[in-house]
Order: structure tokens, then C-alpha cells, then sequence
């Protein structure tokens, strides 16, 4: 049994790797759709991930939620909500990529856990522990200094931290799983991308059918590599600690953050170097807090076994 345990965890564990991994390396991808410009990227993404993930549905049969969520319209109309705020996240993170600000791009992921706490505090009335205060004004901080290094504010940054921190505050509501939910999401998007497109098509402007057939094929590709990291996040979150799966988020920032800097060549003057590592001063704290209140829940549920008065103690300090 233990060993079963052990293989399910590293099963786990790789899947997260490379569902973060494949995230972290996609600012390679891309690039490689023009001369598409982002606003078609969007589309075909839009259109071709709902032929997949429907694909991947039909093949699996697993359409029983489908007839559950056209019965509740609360959830559908959070779906939508969600459709509306990764268009928006996937389209700037495009025309970032595109426009040569990886690095940008990167910090906005790197920002999305403090946005996340400072969603939860402002409209769920959350309550933070000191140390998540301390990360938040040192987030805050990075955020002042990256202002005067870029001269204005880093709106590509937090535009995508906001965009995807409050897209993953609607999943929460509407819990569905990933591949589930994506397909919902693009059910929604599907009929006003694919009339963009045809549009494009009435204009002249659509490259998908005049660029030939490698371009034609790696936009439909869009599909696979929007669910395709979905899919092995999926088997990576029913088979390791949620502790583990908030270590590996940091994986993607890094990976387009080394991107920028080292293959796409982008600028890091000494201010904006200052301004990542407050970031990541913050996203330290963030982790270290986090790690030891996981502890200490651990340490409460193994008392609780043992002296239960002792453990409802303990249970205040976490």
C-alpha cells in the first residue's frame, strides 16, 4: 500500500512538473503564430480548445456535469464571468509575449499570490496573519520601485496578476475540474471567436488560411497546448499536497522569467532587478508562512488524537 502511496505521489508530482513546466516555456510558442497577430492567437485558442477539450470529454464520457450546470444558473453565470476574465488574461499575455515583454509577463505570475491574498481580504473580508501583512507591504514596495524603473506603472504585470487572480477566485465558486471548466469556458467563447474570425476572413486579414498548412497547424495546436497542461494539472492536484502543488506554481515565472532574460534578450536595468527581488522577498515570506501553518495544523490534528483540550489550545495559534 505504501508503495502504491509513494508511486501515486510521484505520478503526481511529475504531472505538476510538467503542467508548470509546459506554462513556463510556452513564451517559446507564441512567437511562432505570427504573422497572426494576438487578437486571431485569441480566437483560434478560443475555438480550438473547445474542439479538444470536447474531443477529450467525448472519449472519456464524462458529459454528466454538463446537464447539472445548464440547471443552475448561479454557476453558469459565474462561468461566464470566468470566460470573460481569462479572454482577457490570455489576450494580454499574448500581445505581451509578442511584443517582446516576457519579462513583464513573468512578474505578473510572480505578483498573482499577493493579488490572490489582497482579493481575499478586500472581498471575501479574509483575515491575514502578520507575515502575509509583511508580504503584502513588500509586495506593495516591489510594485513603487518597478513604477520608477519602468516609468509608468507595470500595468502588462498587474493587469495579468488581477486578470487570473480573480478568474481563479470565480473557479473556487464554481468548482468544477479543469478540463470541465475549460470546456465551459470556451463553450462560451467559442461562437464570438469564431465570428471574429470569420470577419477576418471577410477582410482579408486571416492568416489561417494563407500562411499554409504549418501555420494552419500549429494555430489549431493552440487547442492542445492550452488544455494539454489542464489536463496533467488535473492528475497532479488528486495526488500531492496542496503544499507541494504552491511550491511548484513558482516554476512557470521562472521559467519565462530566465526566458526574457537569456533567450528573448530582454532589458533588466539595476531598478527592476530591485523590484523582483522585493517580489521575491514577498513570495519567500508568503511560502515560509505558509509551510509553517501547514505544520502546525499537523501538529494540532496529531494531538487531537492524543490530548484533545491541548490540541483546541494550539488550534488558536494557527
Amino acid at each position: 500500500m505504501a508503495g502504491t502511496s509513494k508511486g501515486e505521489h510521484r505520478i503526481g508530482l511529475l504531472n505538476g512538473i510538467a503542467a508548470y513546466g509546459m506554462w513556463g516555456l510556452v513564451p517559446l510558442f507564441w512567437p511562432l503564430l505570427k504573422p497572426a497577430g494576438a487578437m486571431e492567437i485569441l480566437a483560434h485558442r478560443m475555438v480550438w480548445s473547445l474542439v479538444f477539450v470536447a474531443v477529450a470529454l467525448v472519449f472519456v464520457r464524462r458529459w454528466a456535469w454538463a446537464g447539472e450546470l445548464l440547471r443552475q444558473p448561479r454557476k453558469l453565470g459565474l462561468i461566464a464571468v470566468a470566460a470573460a476574465v481569462i479572454t482577457v488574461n490570455w489576450g494580454v499575455y499574448i500581445w505581451a509575449v509578442n511584443s517582446g515583454h516576457v519579462v513583464e509577463a513573468s512578474l505578473g505570475y510572480f505578483i498573482n499570490p499577493l493579488m490572490t491574498i489582497a482579493l481575499g481580504v478586500l472581498l471575501l473580508k479574509e483575515r491575514l496573519r502578520p507575515v502575509q501583512w509583511a508580504a503584502v507591504a513588500v509586495g506593495f514596495a516591489a510594485v513603487v520601485v518597478l513604477t520608477v524603473g519602468y516609468g509608468q506603472p507595470p500595468w502588462i504585470s498587474l493587469c495579468l496578476a488581477v486578470s487570473f487572480a480573480t478568474y481563479g477566485l470565480v473557479k473556487k465558486k464554481v468548482g468544477l475540474g479543469g478540463v470541465e471548466s475549460l470546456a465551459a469556458e470556451t463553450a462560451i467563447q467559442f461562437l464570438p471567436a469564431l465570428a471574429y474570425l470569420i470577419w477576418l476572413s471577410t477582410q482579408g486579414d486571416l492568416t489561417f488560411a494563407t500562411q499554409g498548412p504549418a501555420h494552419a497547424t500549429l494555430l489549431a495546436s493552440t487547442g492542445i497546448v492550452t488544455a494539454l497542461p489542464l489536463v496533467c494539472f488535473g492528475a497532479a492536484a488528486i495526488r500531492v499536497p496542496l503544499s507541494t502543488l504552491g511550491l511548484l506554481q513558482y516554476l512557470a515565472p521562472v521559467f519565462q522569467f530566465l526566458l526574457g532574460i537569456l533567450y528573448f534578450h530582454e532589458a533588466m536595468p539595476p531598478e527592476r532587478w530591485a523590484g523582483f527581488a522585493l517580489v521575491w522577498l514577498a513570495l519567500v515570506l508568503l511560502t515560509w508562512d505558509a509551510m509553517r501553518s501547514a505544520h502546525r495544523a499537523r501538529v494540532v490534528a496529531m494531538s487531537l488524537r492524543t490530548d484533545p483540550a491541548a490540541a483546541a489550545v494550539d488550534a488558536v495559534d494557527v
